[in-house]
Formats: C-alpha cells, sequence, structure tokens
C-alpha cells in the first residue's frame, strides 16, 4: 500500500522517506531504531515522528488496516498488535469513540464494537498458540 500522501504535519517527514526511496507502508514497518534517528537528522523531520509513523505503519501492515485505523489506534494508545490483542474491548472502543468525538466532532462516524473485535482477532492470531476466539 502506497505511503503517500501523509497528513499535512508529516510534510518534513514525508520528504525526507521520499529522499530515502521509501514509499511503502511496508518499507517503513521495515526501518530499524538507528534508520530513524538517521532520518530524523536534518530537513526539520522529527525522530518522534517518524517513530509514530513507523509504529502507524506496523499496524496497518501486521493487520491490514486502513492507515487512518492504525493512526486512531495509535492515538488509543494500542502501539503493537500484541498490545491489541490484549486490550479490553469496551474500554478500548470507548476510549476511541471519544477521541474520534474529540478530534473530528458529534458527526464522527463511531467505531463499532464488530470491527475492533475483529481487529483484536487478527492481532491475537499473530501470536502463536493463542486463541481467537
Amino acid at each position: 500500500m502506497e505511503l503517500f500522501p501523509l497528513p499535512a504535519h508529516f510534510s518534513r517527514e514525508a520528504e525526507r522517506l521520499r529522499a530515502a526511496g521509501i514509499d511503502t507502508w511496508q518499507q517503513l514497518a521495515d526501518l530499524d531504531h538507528d534508520t530513524l534517528v538517521r532520518l530524523g537528522r536534518g530537513g526539520g523531520a522529527s525522530e518522534a515522528r517518524l517513530i509514530r509513523l513507523r509504529g502507524q505503519a506496523r499496524l496497518v501492515v501486521a493487520l491490514d488496516l486502513l492507515p487512518a485505523d492504525a493512526a486512531l489506534l495509535l492515538h488509543a494508545g494500542i502501539a503493537t498488535a500484541q498490545g491489541l490483542a490484549n486490550a479490553d474491548p469496551h474500554r478500548l472502543l470507548q476510549q476511541i469513540n471519544r477521541l474520534q468525538r474529540q478530534l473530528i466532532g458529534r458527526s464522527a462516524v463511531l467505531l463499532e464494537l464488530a470491527t475492533l473485535r475483529r481487529w483484536m482477532r487478527q492481532a491475537a492470531a499473530l501470536e502463536p498458540g493463542r486463541p481467537t476466539n
């Protein structure tokens, strides 16, 4: 899946990623920490933002999520598939829906429990030996 375009507030990070030839979520997900640090030097790109983008990319790739859904999970404190698999679905749904209302407003289309549970099953299936109820 194509990485670009990224939201406007990631414009400097997008420039650095493009310059490095990174143009898919998979390529971004595969970056190691040292590469992110190197990309964050100079050019105004933020290492912290690059790390956040890599976390988003890892969720996109591992769970086949839309980038916006992965970003929502990150904002709710879920940074890994394992974290999602171990989360309390009702508490997480409440937190995500609260975030959606804060970010988008009352017109936000809220996440449904069935969708969240599907994501959680997908995340649990990534852990060998774990039941996927």
